[in-house]
């Protein structure tokens, strides 16, 4: 029997893992995570492994010697295929049983595939993985790729693509690029960018089916295009990975249900990542994050609350993107269905943009702002009434 056991080998699993260890030198930890590689950080799959800034290599959490060092038993390349709560037992796909005392779900998040006819034809990339970047990497240039959605992974990936000299095209349902979180000024402006940059973009229009011939593949859309292109990729959002909760009789609805101190609603189980709907105390509301950042300090609480910390989880993380020379870390709720106000100091390009509900903020864009994430928290956390002049220089670069 391990005294914990954690199910996904990415960076919430990780984290848990080190948060353990901040309480508990001795327990014996098992980590069981599908993918063939140690643990990595996903970001760099669509952000500085393009650009250059890092290596393959620099993308690992931890080497093996971390792992062994710290009496952390981790297996890769196997996947838990049932959750057994009644006697604290996982079964894996390799037909290994093991029981726990505690039991986290890492599982984070799953592509959502295309439904419509050649959806699973080879050729079509569902990106979310290092073999998928290894594989995607290997000289896009000339090369024609279809893009499909335009919100964070999409609009990252293409203009990953588009830099490597790629001929991009991207289809989305929306009107703008990144119209779920930009206002629409700045979505605009975003699509502007990415067009003046050869990016051909088919806004509000989706793809109805997709065949192979000789020469690559062939897509026809709903509005009546037909596109040739040697690759899809498809990045339109992640679902949440809950099978084994749902299997295990947690409470589910948007992610696995969880208390402030991130455990479920089965005593001695706990969710943390991409896959956990949590309180976000700072907001007062249930809300479900696919965030690095996000994974990292809920990894680390949740592996302190199984080890007897019993902390409130109250970390308002922070997300990140950059999209060609344009840059932004974001906090809260950032949601441009929000009223939204700008405060430009060179306008759609550098400055802070509010989201807000009932004259309080509760969301904050910081664009090629850095340093100043704290000064936003601390505007939410206040819960204050403002206006306009109150927003005006609240944050500056």
């Amino acid at each position: 029997m391990y005294d914990y056991l954690i199910v996904g080998g990415g960076r919430a699993a990780v984290a848990a893992a080190e948060g353990i260890r901040e309480l508990d030198s001795s327990g014996s930890i098992l980590v069981v995570g599908a993918e063939a590689h140690l643990p990595y950080d996903r970001p760099p799959l669509s952000k500085q492994l393009w650009s250059g800034k890092k290596t393959v290599d620099e993308i690992f959490v931890h080497d093996a010697g971390y792992f062994e060092r710290e009496n952390i038993q981790l297996a890769i390349s196997e996947r838990v295929i049932e959750v057994r709560p009644a006697d604290k037992t996982i079964v894996t796909d390799l037909g290994r049983s093991e029981s726990y005392g505690k039991l986290l779900l890492a599982t984070g998040g799953t592509p959502r595939r295309l439904r419509i006819p050649g959806a699973g034809l080879e050729g079509v990339v569902y990106y979310r993985t290092l073999d998928h970047y290894n594989a995607l990497s290997r000289d896009p240039k000339g090369k024609s790729i279809l893009v499909v959605g335009g919100g964070f992974i999409g609009s990252e990936i293409a203009a990953a693509l588009s830099q490597r000299g790629a001929r991009v095209t991207m289809v989305f349902p929306g009107a703008y690029l990144g119209e779920s979180v930009f206002p629409v000024s700045l979505a605009r402006s975003i699509q502007s960018q990415y067009e003046e940059r050869g990016i051909r973009i088919l806004a509000g229009d989706l793809l109805s089916s997709i065949a192979r011939t000789r020469k690559g593949l062939v897509v026809h859309t709903q509005h009546g295009e037909r596109l040739e292109c040697d690759t899809i990729v498809v990045g339109a959002g992640v679902d949440p990975g809950v099978e084994l909760a749902i299997g295990a009789g947690l409470g589910v609805g948007n992610g696995i249900e969880v208390d402030e101190r991130l455990e479920s609603t089965v005593s001695g189980i706990y969710a943390a990542g991409d896959n956990a709907s949590f309180s976000y105390q700072a907001l007062g509301k249930q809300m479900r994050i696919e965030h690095w950042d996000n994974a990292l300090s809920q990894g680390k609480a949740a592996g302190r609350n199984m080890a007897g910390a019993g902390e409130t989880f109250t970390y308002m993380p922070y997300f990140f993107s950059d999209l060609f020379d344009f840059g932004y870390e974001a906090v809260g709720d950032v949601d441009s269905s929000l009223t939204t106000f700008a405060d430009w100091e060179k306008e759609n390009e550098t400055g802070a943009v509010y989201y807000l509900a009932r004259g309080r903020v509760r969301g904050v864009m910081l664009c090629n702002i850095w340093g100043k994430l704290d000064e936003a928290r601390q505007l939410i956390r206040s819960g204050i009434d403002v206006s306009e002049r109150d927003l005006r220089s609240a944050v500056r670069s």
